[in-house]
């Protein structure tokens, strides 16, 4: 069964408080949830993680090689700011999605530069919590794993 892991980066875990106006009341526990249902239906398997440690991180995107077929990420602040994250991306050779609650492109200039997007096969922003599933879909999708 194919395997994707969905990884989340600084302050994620303080969303349903943080900032709603821009993130939205949607929690973190209720995004994973709408993850783990969204890849039922489409026969796949997710790994749902969550850290504000730049290592850690790289960790998990190391330890994704083998195991995980692609990558979804949604990388905070590390978007703007890691080309450490984009390395690691590129060296496990994975696809691996952008992804952003918000729409980085309509809000301060310097959330407009992506190191992330340079290694990656596409980028879904600014649909709030729906943009997870939409993710799936399209790696999956892009996996031919679809159903």
């Amino acid at each position: 069964m194919t395997s994707i892991l969905v990884l989340n980066g600084p302050n994620i875990n303080l969303l349903g408080t943080r900032q709603p106006e821009v993130y939205g009341t949607t929690t973190l526990a209720q995004i994973e949830e709408s993850c783990h249902q969204t890849a039922a239906e489409l026969g796949c398997e997710i790994a749902f993680r969550q850290s504000n440690h730049e290592g850690t991180m790289i960790d998990e995107i190391h330890a994704a090689r083998g195991v995980h077929a692609g990558i979804v990420l949604n990388a905070g602040a590390y978007t703007h700011t890691s080309i450490a994250l984009m390395d690691a991306i590129a060296s496990v050779e994975l696809p691996a999605i952008e992804l952003h609650l918000s729409n980085v492109h309509a809000r301060e200039p310097f959330r407009h530069v992506s190191y992330i997007s340079k290694v990656s096969i596409g980028i879904i922003c600014g649909f709030g919590p729906a943009g997870y599933p939409l993710a799936l879909r399209a790696m999956a999708d892009h996996l031919g794993a679809a159903v």
